[in-house]
């Protein structure tokens, strides 16, 4: 039956135009922002998600920069530990020399001995970065390495530690030899043995701060790692298949031409009831 009062094809169509209305400006949103799922009322679980692990990426980044920082000072403090090998290297050999020597040996060498600690003293306080010291003290430092996330979504630190070097002790214990004074056979030796010894803990203290060095670049290599992978399944379930939108964009504003002429067509339908009583 056919009414001037009701117009249900019209209707229809009207809300057919409405819904295909919707649903492509649904689509030019995704494809203008890439995104399918933008708030908690387009996929609540996965918006949940990936808001939790985009603020864990933004930590991991946080505290990779912090890394990095600490990386350069220790990377600082492992130059000017292996540069105290190379003078307490020298200093040992020049000591080895004035084995059994002359009383003007010895001074002469004394003198070369006290122009290398001077060296050393420099080089100890030049290997600081941006104020931070790890070569003139034994204490512990503990680096924050990232987060994890226990069941329940409970937050806590993942840490590594390392210990600083007192090269300056070092550096004291050599100063403190004095051939000069060593006028006998055993004096020297002794001389020689503190030497030796100062040699082998400079080379254990620039080993130490090299593995120091050598995990923390390791740990920032799996951060670089670990971001990534969040950020890829943060993206795979919240960013738009932009090919997907593009075919379903095209398809809409089809279905919109398509619903425009039917409900053309059925508001037409009362002008041609009219004609017949014309």
């Amino acid at each position: 039956m056919s009414s001037i009062l009701t117009n249900h094809s019209a209707m229809t169509a009207l809300a057919t135009l409405r819904q295909i209305n919707t649903n492509l400006t649904d689509t030019q949103g995704r494809i203008s922002s890439g995104l399918k799922i933008e708030s908690g009322k387009d996929n609540a679980a996965y918006f949940s998600i990936s808001k939790t692990m985009s603020g864990d990426s933004g930590m991991f980044k946080a505290i990779d920069e912090t890394l990095t920082l600490q990386k350069n000072a220790v990377s600082t403090a492992r130059l000017g530990a292996e540069t105290l090998v190379d003078l307490a290297k020298s200093f040992a050999e020049r000591v080895a020399f004035a084995q059994g020597g002359t009383e003007e040996v010895r001074a002469d060498v004394q003198a070369e001995l006290n122009a290398l600690t001077a060296r050393m003293t420099t080089t100890i306080s030049q290997s600081t970065f941006n104020g931070t010291d790890y070569v003139n003290a034994t204490t512990s430092v503990t680096l924050v390495t990232g987060i994890s996330r226990a069941a329940g979504g409970t937050i806590s630190t993942t840490t590594m530690s390392f210990l600083q070097q007192d090269l300056g002790a070092i550096a004291s214990i050599l100063a403190a030899i004095d051939l000069t004074a060593a006028d006998s056979a055993g004096a020297q030796v002794a001389a020689l043995q503190s030497a030796e010894a100062q040699l082998s803990a400079a080379v254990a203290a620039a080993t130490s701060l090299g593995i120091a060095e050598k995990s923390i670049e390791t740990q920032k290599v799996f951060l670089a790692e670990l971001t990534d992978r969040l950020d890829s399944g943060i993206g795979s379930m919240i960013d738009a298949d932009m090919e997907e939108e593009a075919a379903r964009l095209q398809a809409q504003q089809v279905q919109q031409q398509l619903a425009t002429q039917s409900l053309s067509i059925a508001n037409a339908t009362p002008q041609n009831i009219l004609s017949l009583f014309q």
